[in-house]
Parts: structure tokens; C-alpha cells; sequence
């Protein structure tokens, strides 16, 4: 039996994404499980993936301007702030 690979960063970000279009009407404390979630159908080991991890890289895709801020978080150095 082989081990499932860990997420990389980008592969959780995707996950993020499918969140935004799947769930556009999802809470805060929802999105970490929501990306568990999808990242374990895509068949990732998620034992190492917090809910630090997530949030991190969630801030980080609103910054750059990969995907919208959704969940209307405050995120610091976000342009609109």
C-alpha cells in the first residue's frame, strides 16, 4: 500500500478555491474543515495540515489577489484596509 503525499502549499490554496465556488455562504470557523475535506477526496494526507496553515495561506491568496476575501476577514496589509 503506498502512502498518500502530504499537501504542498499551492494544492491547499486550490482547495481554498474550490471552497469560494462550492460554499460561497460559509463561516470562518467553517473553512478549515471545508479544506480538510476536500483535500482528503483528493486523496492527501492531512495530518499536518493546521488550521493556522489554512488561515496563512488563506491571507496570503487574498494579498496577491488569488481569490477574493469571501469571508470578509480583516487581514493585515490587505489593500482595502
Amino acid at each position: 500500500m503506498r502512502k498518500k503525499p502530504y499537501p504542498r502549499n499551492s494544492d491547499i490554496v486550490e482547495a481554498i478555491k474550490i471552497v469560494a465556488s462550492r460554499y460561497p455562504f460559509i463561516g470562518p470557523e467553517e473553512l478549515p474543515f471545508k479544506v480538510v475535506e476536500i483535500l482528503e477526496d483528493k486523496g492527501f494526507f492531512t495530518g499536518h495540515v493546521t488550521d493556522k496553515r489554512i488561515w496563512r495561506l488563506y491571507a496570503e491568496a487574498v494579498k496577491r489577489g488569488l481569490i477574493p476575501n469571501f469571508l470578509e476577514v480583516t487581514i493585515k496589509g490587505e489593500k482595502n484596509e
